[in-house]
Parts: structure tokens; sequence; C-alpha cells
């Protein structure tokens, strides 16, 4: 019923900048929060930025003053701004939303994952 996609990812080097967008189809009612995370190889996937319904941001200690969390609502998409990059942000980065949808005359809220989308920052 609803897909998340994500783009934007790809390979630059140490003190660049990426855009990453989520991007959510279907049969959307409202999403209530969406969030980045990412995976390094032989790494737990740990948070990395969060945006609520209500527009409040949180981001992990290591990215924060560098990336940005935002949203446009209309188009039912995500952005992560990256800025400043570090090799050590290298990972797999996937987005995270909690959608509430409509299906067969019924609401239903769930949480999607996108397929995630590949960053790599050269040193």
């Amino acid at each position: 019923q609803v897909q998340l996609v994500e783009s934007g990812g790809g390979l630059v080097q140490a003190g660049g900048s990426l855009r990453l967008s989520c991007a959510a189809s279907g049969s959307i009612s409202s999403i209530r929060a969406m969030g980045w995370y990412r995976q390094a190889p032989g790494k737990q996937r740990d948070s990395v930025a969060s945006i609520s319904s209500g527009g409040r941001t949180v981001y992990a200690d290591s990215v924060k003053g560098r990336f940005t969390i935002s949203r446009d609502n209309a188009k039912n998409t995500r952005y992560l701004q990256m800025n400043s990059l570090k090799p050590e942000d290298t990972a797999v980065y996937y987005c995270n939303a909690n959608i509430t949808y409509y299906s067969g005359g019924y609401y239903y809220t769930e949480d999607y994952w996108g397929q995630g989308t590949q960053v790599t920052v050269s040193s």
C-alpha cells in the first residue's frame, strides 16, 4: 500500500555535500514521523536524524551542525542535506517512516523502511 523510495546517494570527497531524498507513495493519509538511519559494514543500524509531524528535529551528536533534515509535506518527501562529509559518514542510509494510510474503508498505521542508498565518502 505504501512505498518509501530513497535517492541521492553516491560517492563524494571528504568535505563535500549530498542530499538524500525519501519519497513516500500510496494511499497516504499522514506521515507521523520520519527518520534517517545509517549502517556501516559490520556495524549496527543507527539513527542519524528524525523529524516529527510537528516539525521537531533530532540529530545524532556525530552529525549535528553538518546534517539537516527537512520535509515537503505536499510531496510526502523528506530530505537529508549532508554537508562537510567525512569518511566515517560512509554507510548505507535508510529512511524510516511511521505512516497512516487508507485501505478498504479503514485507516492503518505502520512503520516502513526504504531500500537504502549507499553514501561513500573518500578521504
